[in-house]
């Protein structure tokens, strides 16, 4: 069996992180302008003030830690892998809580917090401490020119094919903690169906685009995503 996951901020939401959209107005775009802190004009525009969200926020994940979901996903890999399947985990999320849960295969479309990339040269490094004026790039050392690496609004989510070919060869797909509202990640359920793939949502509540999916399960993402998984691998 070949398991096409895509997780958005509600997997992570249990270990300390907002979500960004919520149907309470309550997540991080409802008390923050997107339009001020993640678009590649802000940062033109001001970027002492985006260096210093996405840093609260470095430093906030920094101190979380996986939650169930993250640990379920982990071991669904481990034994789908073990049974010759695969799971391929497409994240929305720019956290590693996949990685430190222990996932492998995991792709982030919206790249990553804890990594910064240069304007300059454009390599991309692991970063786990504020930026500021004087930080430099490790690869070609010029100071002032590093930003968060991750995908902001009017910018290209990244690994775009790989993403898409491995939706192409999976057998079920999976949204899990997702808002159903951002795209292109919010169309994959679409293409899914028209591939012939089951579909399944998992969530706190009803996502945008929750009819289009064949099961739904809802609840606290460690209990959810744990009881899916294990259901999988009964029936594997």
């Amino acid at each position: 069996m070949r398991i096409f996951a895509l997780t958005g901020a509600g997997v992570s939401a249990e270990s300390g992180l907002g979500t960004f959209r919520d149907k309470k107005d309550e997540g991080l775009w409802a008390r923050f302008d997107p339009m001020a802190l993640a678009t590649p004009e802000a940062f033109a525009r001001d970027p002492a003030t985006v260096q210093a969200f996405y840093d609260a926020r470095r430093r906030n994940l920094l101190g979380a830690s996986p939650n169930g979901a993250h640990f379920a996903l982990a071991q669904l890999e481990q034994e789908l892998a073990a049974r010759g399947g695969e799971l391929t985990l497409v994240t929305q999320n720019i956290d590693d809580l996949h990685e430190r849960a222990g996932s492998r295969i995991v792709i982030h479309m919206h790249g990553e917090l804890l990594k910064a990339r240069c304007l300059r040269c454009a390599a991309v490094a692991v970063w786990r401490d504020d930026l500021s004026p004087t930080s430099r790039c490790p690869s070609c050392r010029t100071a002032g020119r590093l930003r968060p690496h991750v995908v902001w609004f009017g910018e290209v989510p990244l690994h775009m094919e790989e993403t898409l070919a491995a939706l192409e060869r999976a057998d079920r797909f999976v949204a899990i903690g997702t808002s159903g509202s951002v795209y292109p990640a919010a169309g994959f359920v679409a293409q899914a169906r028209r591939l012939g793939v089951t579909t399944c949502e998992i969530n706190l509540e009803p996502s945008d685009n929750a009819a289009l999916f064949d099961e739904r399960r809802y609840g606290r993402a460690s209990e959810a995503v744990a009881a899916w998984a294990e259901a999988i691998l009964e029936t594997t």
